[in-house]
């Protein structure tokens, strides 16, 4: 007999009605997030000035990122300055993104901006196997402009340009990034969730402290990265 809690069992007919309960408030989630993004849309837009970064083939203006299309995503990413490893939640959260061919149909882009000089960020990409465009504000005061100041946080900024003027249209930060990943949504399906202390679970549900779960940067290089960038 296992000693690992389980949810109750109960007949088919029994979960049944308990499932169509919760996809009541499931249903009402997506018609609410959907409303959301229709807000997003309704959004005005502050222009911002001219911006040179650093990539990998030299500066570059933050018009030029956009390589062509209207739309542009950027993840800002935390930098540790002077450090090997750079921020687990960051390099997990962007590990997962290696296809973005179905961005061109809608005109967008998805990118990397981090404080770190370029060629640092540029062997840290390689070191964990990212699959993403990196850029460099290290030298540009975009990254605190748009929220994402030296050893500041993390965060997600969309941008719109019309020539060679961009204009930003939206950004969050902390837990609003888990909008666009697949990773916790996954976990969130789970019988036992994310295993955090801080979630709502019952007695006796397997719980760790917060973060204690996430793959560290390390395990990102050993799985994906090359051993010699």
């Amino acid at each position: 007999m296992s000693t690992q809690p389980l949810p109750p069992i109960v007949d088919a007919a029994t979960w049944r009605k308990e499932l169509e309960a919760l996809r009541i408030r499931e249903k009402a989630t997506t018609r609410e997030l959907d409303a959301i993004a229709a807000q997003r849309r309704h959004l005005p837009m502050v222009e911002l000035p001219t911006y040179t970064l650093e990539g990998e083939d030299g500066p570059i203006t933050l018009a030029e990122i956009f390589d062509g299309r209207s739309q542009l995503i950027v993840y800002n990413h935390m930098w540790f300055e002077g450090k090997e490893w750079h921020c687990p939640g960051c390099t997990g959260f962007t590990a997962q993104f290696t296809r973005f061919n179905f961005l061109d149909n809608y005109d967008a882009r998805f990118v990397i901006i981090t404080q770190g000089p370029i060629d640092e960020a540029l062997a840290y990409k390689r070191r964990v196997g990212n699959q993403m465009p990196w850029y460099s504000t290290a030298n540009s005061t975009f990254g605190s402009d748009v929220d994402a100041p030296p050893g500041g946080g993390f965060g997600v900024n969309v941008f719109l340009r019309d020539g060679d003027t961009v204009y930003r249209t939206w950004h969050t930060n902390g837990r609003g990034v888990e909008q666009i990943a697949h990773t916790f949504p996954l976990i969130d399906l789970l019988p036992y969730g994310r295993r955090e202390e801080w979630q709502d679970s019952p007695a006796g549900w397997p719980q760790s402290p917060t973060y204690s779960g996430w793959v560290s940067s390390e395990d990102i290089a050993a799985a994906y990265g090359d051993p010699n960038p």
